[in-house]
């Protein structure tokens, strides 16, 4: 019998309005998984049913890791930050129009293909790691890429939540069945700040177009320690470890800040999203100083 985990609720009731999700579910809001803890090492263990808001809002989150903090409050509404999940929004479902219509069949949904390859739209991927070309939906799954966080599994072995991100044919690689319990971040960094921007299509409370996160640690005028990670632009999310090296042991300057993204867009559609992608990122890191 297949069933899902519901925590805030706010992407899988709208799948079952929708017709995508009509198994039962397993509710998580009296499992606890709500607490926020130091670790031995000094980093912090976040339950995933902490909420979005909570990431925003904690003065000790938002000291320790600001670019995850930054992210947590640029998202939707203040009505869905206090409702959604930290474990939610990471393992959130596609937002393709095609995924979300019952009347397709997708990879995603146990089809064969990906219908949006033959009318993606602007809002499709930039980069083709196939075989899904829509952008992956979390915007904190950059964060916590850029932080090296740590994923724990119920009854499996903790994997970092890169390693969730690893196909593109799948919104996250947990199994049916598996149960994220919480995310582990390393020791923060003194010193460290952080920048997050999202290009969107209205006023707010909208899916971005691009997006771009980036944390920075200066010291002695010179960057020792970079993390630089783009959304809305491939099936995964991306980290720019390129960007990252490039940045770090130099002084921080506009020209430095100014990158050319080499890359070549997947439809004529997208290709706007690479100068958008650009100055998002340039926006980001003159943020984080």
């Amino acid at each position: 019998m297949t069933a899902e985990y519901r925590a805030g609720g706010t992407d899988l009731m709208e799948r079952r309005a929708s017709g995508r999700s009509t198994g039962h579910i397993i509710d998580l809001y009296d499992q606890g998984l709500r607490s926020i803890e130091p670790t031995p090492d000094g980093g912090f263990r976040i339950g995933a049913m902490v909420t979005v808001d909570t990431l925003a809002t904690d003065p000790v989150l938002a000291k320790a890791y600001p670019a995850l903090s930054k992210t947590a409050g640029s998202l939707a509404t203040p009505q869905i930050r206090r409702a959604a999940t930290v474990g939610g929004v990471l393992l959130q479902k596609t937002r393709c129009r095609y995924y979300r219509n019952e009347h397709y069949e997708c990879l995603k949904t146990g089809g064969t293909g990906c219908p949006a390859r033959d009318n993606p739209g602007e809002r499709a991927v930039v980069l083709d790691v196939g075989p899904c070309v829509a952008p992956h939906p979390s915007s904190v799954a950059l964060a916590m890429l850029i932080y090296d966080a740590v994923a724990e599994v119920d009854r499996s072995p903790s994997r970092r939540v890169a390693d969730l991100y690893s196909d593109g044919a799948r919104d996250h690689l947990l199994e049916d069945g598996e149960l994220l319990t919480a995310i582990t971040l390393p020791p923060p960094v003194e010193g460290e700040r952080a920048g997050y921007k999202r290009a969107i299509s209205r006023a707010s409370a909208e899916w971005p177009l691009a997006e771009a996160v980036a944390h920075l640690t200066v010291r002695d005028g010179v960057i020792i320690r970079a993390g630089v990670a783009v959304g809305g632009v491939a099936a995964v999310p991306l980290r720019l470890a390129g960007v990252e090296q490039a940045l770090t042991g130099q002084p921080p300057s506009e020209e430095l800040f100014t990158r050319s993204l080499d890359w070549t867009a997947a439809f004529p559609e997208t290709a706007y999203k690479i100068p958008l992608a650009e100055t998002l990122i340039r926006d980001v890191l003159t943020q984080a100083l």
